[in-house]
């Protein structure tokens, strides 16, 4: 929260507007005065009238006072600025009710219709939030419909009165299910359009073009030609006058039309200037090829610095270090990229940062005629980012698959929001290192992990995402689900020459939890080509009308006189028929000209429409089939089959709800907190004493069983019979505490003389480990234990850890991992992640634990550490979870002063 007075820095935000540009948010200051009497003198009367329900040809001395020096408590004003132009402004004033606030807006005539004045709600709602207000209010003249738009449309639930000719609104600004979907769905549409507008400009400079053969500006300025584009190409270079048979104009702002895209392959010292030139020549976007940046902080500062001054600009950046972009539409044909010519067309969507893994991709895509329809290297990914192009992808229809290569994630938890919704429709296909989130590569400025291993994971998961750990696994998993439907279930079929080679591909099927309900490897095809195909199409046919059958995976030893392009058309009609995905694996097949695994060239063989053989025009599909995935390997086959059919499986289930448990009291745990908050200094943890943490957890309806500790055998008879026999006594030590085995714990002591003659043997067993105060807690019904754990972390946010009571937890890793907020469903798959989980489900002859009241506690914990990441840590240790209900026996929660999530209840970019 902003101290009275104090400017909030971390208010600022950049933005981006209905139709894909961008602007600067930030609080307003007396700094402002002449540029809010610049805005309201462009305004026009009505507009003037509109606003201040009378005309002012200008704001006098005093209004611009009161306008630009706020408090930033009780009133808060929000100016969206272009360059030094405001072009809106914003504000709240607290009224009587220190609850409530009256909200007006002021929008700049040339920028109305851009939803600037849904932003600037947004920004004050969260603002009004924090400073403890719950309600706007606002009179609005009957005439001012956009303005009215804006609140009928925000998501809240509107009152209107008419009263003396002025409409009166009030609503409630809490968050709800609605506005958050309102919120949501206009930053998709923002975001999407400005990517669409990145990768179909209507004209292209390339600053820096060359003459010089093999430079990047010489080879950006020929792929774009050459790959036919369809706008209009200009290059700068002051010191040329041609280039590549076209006039070379010294500067953007001598070029004749509006510039939509800029590509910058300068020297890196020079990226600053020549982006404050495109921002005065009206440049919409910045591709910007130059590297350099990654040389420690201060790269990282030049990087920020440009960035910050091309969205407050209205500019998006691809960049810096940028491989390039790529549009296959053939209305667009768009190849500003290092890569030699415009790739064929086709469904998939590729992502990637760092220009190295672009050039891989890229190769790979190649190299299996996988058609692209657009592809994006964000180089250090100081701007736009996977989460802009995957809102792209999900309104693209030439998009079928989307892959990512993610070499680091700026903010994970829109990620994971965006993907989810993403994922419902098309596969995304992620490769990530097992060390992403872990460190940096060069260039990249973003929070590093602190969570446990396994949690970036599982948020990807949870998402609906096939996490693959290397691109060539990214590759074959989108050949599959480019060129084919996919799988409907687990049943496959098995189909070989070779009796130990359909073994091997059935028994890897098993370990990746596929069924082979088909297996047959007595395929004979020595007969001839006339006589095999027909019996293999036979086989294959059969084995796909089984309706057990959901996929078929056809592996092959070479056999003398048989055509692999003909056993290739013969499988794909096989799957045309069927309308079931085929694979194929040729092994032992080596390519003869390069003396390597051949299985590459072949697949370029078999799959159709490859530009070069079947006349069709690079960017086109030429309407022909989509082809066969071809695999050397039948492990890597298996994999990528087995991957497509875990997403169906999720694609096809239910998804659940994001549901409120009962009896929660927000508002008393924000001001426990709040209250709490003010005895935590910098950067340390404030733990919260027993009672502390018990009334925290009772706001929402968590109950944790009473202990009173001790220090005489008379002070421990006293708090039993306060609590009540039988009891549980109990060292106070954390990691003794729950070990049973190692004297921490005794059970169910129903007497004095039995509670006395136990505290004198506890002490004695735990003399080996030191001296510790004990405790006598109220006896709980037997049950399983279990821990939850939920941690804010600085990258992912709130991360929630489940796992069974006891060594294994531990010392096996055996933790399931979840990212709130959680659905119903999401917090099923938590409880029955973690392989110990089967004690809860009538192991060994053990009853069935209540599972529903457990899922309902970590809902209630879920839900605690969302809402509150001043939560720096909360354990309960153990849970037990008996037949019936639950009982929390321990708790430890830590606050700490929380970093700003990375995604939160108002729309902004993140650097």
């Amino acid at each position: 929260m902003a101290e009275q007075g104090q400017y909030p820095e971390y208010w600022e935000a950049d933005v981006v507007l209905r139709d894909g540009g961008t602007g600067h948010l930030r609080p307003v200051s007396p700094a402002d005065a002449e540029a809010l009497q610049a805005f309201h003198m462009r305004q026009s009367q009505s507009s003037i009238y509109l606003r201040f329900f009378t005309y002012k040809a200008k704001l006098s001395g005093r209004e611009l006072k009161r306008f630009t020096n706020v408090d930033y408590r009780d009133r808060v004003a929000f100016v969206i600025t272009l360059g030094t132009e405001i072009v809106g402004i914003g504000r709240y004033d607290r009224l009587d009710d220190p609850t409530e606030a009256e909200v007006a807006f002021n929008i700049s005539d040339e920028h109305q219709g851009r939803g600037i004045g849904s932003i600037l709600l947004e920004h004050l709602a969260a603002a009004a939030r924090e400073n403890g207000i719950r309600r706007f209010s606002a009179e609005v003249l009957p005439e001012n419909r956009k303005m009215l738009s804006v609140f009928a449309d925000a998501g809240y639930e509107v009152r209107r009165a008419f009263d003396d000719g002025v409409i009166a609104l009030d609503f409630d600004i809490d968050p709800t299910e609605k506005s958050r979907a309102v919120m949501e769905a206009r930053e998709h549409r923002a975001e999407a359009r400005s990517v669409a507008n990145l990768l179909s400009p209507s004209s292209i400079a390339v600053i820096g073009a060359s003459r010089e053969w093999g430079s990047v500006g010489y080879q950006l300025m020929e792929h774009i030609v050459e790959g036919g584009f369809t706008g209009s190409v200009y290059a700068v270079n002051p010191e040329a006058f041609e280039l590549a048979g076209m006039v070379s104009y010294g500067k953007i702002s001598e070029i004749p039309e509006p510039v939509s895209l800029a590509v910058i392959a300068v020297p890196y010292d020079q990226v600053q200037r020549v982006a404050e030139e495109c921002a005065a020549a009206g440049v919409k976007h910045l591709l910007v090829v130059s590297a350099g940046f990654d040389d420690g902080e201060a790269g990282l500062a030049r990087q920020r610095r440009l960035v910050r001054y091309a969205r407050a600009n209205g500019m998006r950046v691809v960049g810096p270090a940028s491989l390039g972009l790529i549009n296959t539409r053939p209305e667009i044909s768009l190849n500003a990229s290092m890569a030699p010519a415009l790739p064929r067309r086709g469904g998939l969507g590729l992502f990637s940062q760092s220009a190295a893994i672009g050039v891989l991709l890229y190769a790979a895509a190649q190299r299996r005629r996988l058609g692209l329809s657009s592809t994006i290297s964000a180089g250090n990914r100081a701007d736009v980012s996977g989460n802009d192009v995957m809102q792209y992808w999900e309104d693209d229809a030439d998009t079928k698959v989307v892959g990512l290569y993610l070499e680091s994630v700026g903010n994970p938890r829109k990620f994971s929001r965006i993907a989810r919704r993403l994922a419902t429709s098309k596969p995304v296909i992620v490769a990530k290192s097992d060390v992403t989130g872990l460190q940096l590569p060069p260039g990249h400025s973003v929070r590093l992990t602190q969570a446990p291993r396994g949690a970036l994971d599982a948020m990807l998961r949870q998402s609906g995402v096939i996490r693959v750990p290397t691109n060539e696994q990214l590759m074959d998993v989108a050949q599959i689900a480019c060129s084919q439907p996919l799988p409907r279930g687990r049943g496959l079929a098995v189909l070989s020459n070779s009796a130990a080679l359909g073994r091997v591909l059935a028994d890897a099927a098993v370990a990746l939890d596929l069924d082979t309900v088909h297996l047959r490897t007595d395929l004979e095809l020595d007969r001839g080509q006339s006589a095999a195909l027909p019996a293999l199409r036979e086989a294959v046919a059969k084995a796909l009308s089984d309706e057990a059958v959901h996929s078929a995976v056809v592996t092959l030893l070479p056999s003398a006189g048989l055509s692999n392009d003909a056993v290739a058309e013969t499988l794909l009609d096989c799957a045309l028929e069927a309308s079931k995905p085929v694979v194929a694996v040729f092994t032992g097949i080596m390519d003869p000209n390069q003396h390597t695994e051949g299985v590459l060239a072949l697949r370029a063989a078999l799959q159709p429409a490859a530009a070069d053989e079947d006349g069709a025009e690079p960017g086109t599909d030429a309407q022909l089939p989509a082809g066969l995935p071809c695999f050397a390997s039948p492990g890597a086959a298996v994999t990528a089959l087995a991957a497509l059919v875990r997403y169906t499986e999720w694609s096809g289930r239910e998804h659940g709800h994001f549901t409120s448990p009962a009896g929660v009291d927000t508002e008393a745990a924000h001001a426990f907190i709040e209250e709490q908050m003010a005895r935590v200094a910098n950067t340390e943890l404030l733990r919260l004493g027993p009672a502390e943490t018990a009334r925290l957890l009772g706001f929402y309806g968590i109950d944790v069983l009473p202990s009173l500790p001790f220090r005489s055998e008379d002070e421990a008879v006293e708090a039993a019979n306060r609590l009540g026999w039988p009891v549980v006594l109990k060292t106070m030590d954390e990691h003794l505490r729950h070990r049973l085995d190692l004297g921490g714990v005794r059970l169910n002591i129903s007497s004095e003389q039995s509670l006395r003659s136990n505290i004198s043997e506890m002490r004695t067993a735990l003399e080996p480990y030191g001296r510790f105060e004990l405790e006598v807690q109220s006896m709980a019904p037997s049950g399983q234990g279990c821990v939850l754990r939920a941690i804010e972390d600085p990258l992912l946010g709130p991360v929630l850890s489940f796992g069974i009571a006891g060594d294994a937890v531990n010392l096996l890793d055996d933790w399931a991992h979840g990212i709130p907020p959680l659905t119903d469903v999401d917090i099923a798959d938590l409880v029955r992640t973690p392989r110990t989980s089967r004690r809860l489900f009538g192991y060994q002859g053990l009853p069935k634990v209540d599972v529903a009241a457990l899922e309902e506690l970590i809902s209630k914990v879920a839900l605690l550490k969302d809402e509150h990441p001043e939560i720096a840590l909360l354990e309960i240790n153990p849970v037990l979870v008996s037949v019936q209900g639950v009982t929390v026996l321990s708790a430890d929660i830590r606050l700490g002063n929380p970093q700003q999530r990375t995604d939160s209840a108002r729309r902004a970019l993140r650097d």
